[in-house]
């Protein structure tokens, strides 16, 4: 087997149903990894969360298991993997990786743009934009947030993504025409997910431009 069709599933929806169809147990345990990683990890912001939970939804859905013990699980994969983020930034290594150029500048930009807009409530609002859910937790610790406040903002978004994605997944994945459009269903989740960030952005340009006058 080589690597393409052993990670197909990470953007192939009907390829992951047939992997947690064929491989439950082991499926549900390696979604959760890739969501440790995603958050866990700054270097990793392109592994696609919010699919991955709306899919795994639909999956148990279709298929009648019961979500509540294994929401619970991802919702702790998620949980431990902003704050082993949060505890890189706060690491001489954080301070590194933006040296060396691991981090992306535009990515901490973004980011940090959202910190100066949306305070620390911005560690549970990220956790719904690609990239800076992936950033955020990473910049808190870099900046030094408060261990607490940060605990708090994590656990909230934590539990808030887990559930509202999977169970949208779990209630509509049983649509039949959801189930037979599930990968346009799925993309199109993720553009809804990027449009407050891109709607940010947008709005810093413009008013970037409107300031250059100014600043002549």
């Amino acid at each position: 087997m080589n690597f393409s069709s052993l990670f197909g599933w990470l953007h192939d929806n009907q390829a992951l149903m047939a992997m947690l169809h064929d491989h439950w147990s082991w499926g549900i345990c390696l979604v959760a990894l890739i969501l440790f990683l995603e958050t866990g990890l700054v270097v990793l912001p392109f592994l696609p969360g919010d699919s991955l939970l709306f899919a795994v939804g639909a999956f148990m859905g279709i298929s009648g298991i019961p979500p509540f013990w294994y929401m619970v699980m991802l919702f702790a994969a998620a949980v431990v993997g902003d704050y082993v983020n949060y505890s890189i930034g706060r690491s001489p290594l954080g301070q590194t990786l933006v040296r060396k150029g691991w981090v992306k500048q535009n990515h901490i930009e973004k980011t940090h743009a959202y910190f100066e807009k949306y305070g620390g409530s911005t560690i549970t609002l990220a956790r719904f934009i690609p990239i800076v859910r992936t950033i955020a937790p990473f910049l808190a610790g870099l900046s030094g947030m408060d261990r607490r406040h940060f605990a708090l903002y994590n656990v909230l978004g934590g539990f808030l993504w887990i559930f509202l994605l999977v169970m949208a997944g779990y209630f509509l994945g049983r649509i039949t025409w959801v189930q037979e459009n599930l990968s346009l269903f799925t993309l199109g989740i993720v553009i809804i997910s990027v449009l407050p960030m891109a709607w940010h952005v947008f709005k810093l340009w413009k008013e970037s431009r409107q300031e250059k006058p100014a600043g002549k």
